[in-house]
């Protein structure tokens, strides 16, 4: 059921790194306020200290060792990152030369070339946390339609988050919300033998929607605590941070979330009755649990994936990807994936979008032969 598509795609491997450094809530001491763990089901999250062109390399790299596959035969890559800083602000705050290091189609670019991807269309973006569902858009809606793959051919969508280094981690309200986080996923022919589809890419999209204020912007902090590499508490004199309006986001995303899956259904001419998991973007235990509220109120009561963020925080554009991976055995029928995110910086929006995915043959039987 795959849109605006000559050849019919899925996803066929997912691989996740993690940075090894992890930072529990202790490490914030008295500026983690007592609920936090409670209202978001955070308690660590990790920090990396490479950067998101290094992360981008070692998940493909690990895609490449768990699913076999040869770089050669990859013909379009599509680079997600959260972390780089927005054209605007980087004019702003940053150099010439450093601001077009931040650019998404630079370092997708680069990241092509330390793979030595020929014969590839590459793509970047960044959309915050709903990058990893505008990246499969992109995929279906434009790559999808120019590409003829081969049997032995696919597309690569990798995200690199490290929010980490834009976060305030004096801030009460949003140390502690965001670790960072890399993954590389496979999407191959419906078709493929070389490359078996685990699930159907059936939908995706993500778009901006008005909202009543701003939610997100930028600024410069002063006197700053960081980890360091081993976790140890460190100071930046000044730091180029986000701002965030953690409370008008999270009333603001379930809503969203749950408009973005209905659209999705009534686009594609499903029911909500034939859904079978709901796999939202892991911002908090809290924030998906009132989503699931709001799908109730829309008659939507598949099986809601949530507590994904104790031992990783909120991994922005990479927490669809993570969620898939980590209930990609269990997951069966068709799934819906939401996301909701800040829109630009100082810009009263927001984003929203949805992947609708539909397990294939090649999935259900080798999940019941795991089972």
């Amino acid at each position: 059921m795959a849109t605006m598509s000559s050849q019919p795609l899925g996803l066929a491997a997912i691989s996740i790194v993690q940075p090894a450094c992890q930072l529990p809530n202790d490490w914030f001491g008295a500026a983690m306020p007592r609920k936090f763990g409670k209202h978001t089901g955070i308690e660590e999250r990790r920090v990396s200290f490479d950067d998101e062109l290094s992360m981008g390399i070692d998940a493909v790299t690990r895609l490449q060792r768990e699913a076999g596959c040869d770089l050669s035969d990859c013909r379009g890559l599509v680079f997600v990152s959260p972390s780089l800083i927005p054209p605007t602000i980087a004019r702003r705050h940053l150099s010439p030369e450093a601001a077009r290091r931040e650019r998404p189609s630079d370092v997708a670019q680069r990241l092509a070339q330390q793979l030595e991807l020929s014969n590839c269309h590459i793509r970047g973006l960044n959309w915050f946390c709903c990058g990893y569902s505008r990246a499969l858009g992109v995929v279906q809606r434009h790559l999808g339609s120019r590409l003829r793959l081969a049997d032995s051919e696919y597309i690569l969508v990798v995200v690199a988050n490290r929010i980490s280094r834009i976060t305030n981690y004096g801030c009460s309200k949003t140390g502690g919300l965001f670790g960072d986080m890399a993954s590389a996923t496979m999407i191959s022919p419906l078709t493929s033998r070389r490359h078996p589809v685990h699930f159907e890419l059936v939908h995706a999209q993500a778009d901006r929607q008005p909202a009543e204020r701003p939610f997100f912007d930028f600024h410069i902090e002063e006197d700053v605590p960081v980890p360091g590499p081993a976790g140890q508490r460190e100071r930046e004199s000044n730091r180029l941070v986000y701002s965030l309006d953690g409370m008008g986001i999270a009333e603001t995303a379930p809503r969203a979330m749950s408009a973005a899956v209905a659209e999705a259904l009534g686009e594609t001419g499903f029911a909500a009755s034939e859904l079978q998991f709901v796999v939202p973007h892991q911002a908090g235990s809290g924030i998906v649990r009132f989503t699931g509220m709001q799908l109730e109120g829309l008659g939507i009561e598949s099986e809601l994936v949530n507590g994904l963020t104790r031992h990783t925080g909120n991994v922005s554009a990479c927490s669809v990807p993570h969620a898939l991976h980590h209930e990609w055995q269990r997951l069966h029928g068709l799934v819906a994936c939401p996301t909701a995110a800040v829109g630009a910086p100082g810009q009263p929006e927001v984003l929203q979008g949805c992947v609708l995915l539909k397990s294939t043959p090649h999935h259900d039987r080798r999940a019941s032969v795991a089972a």
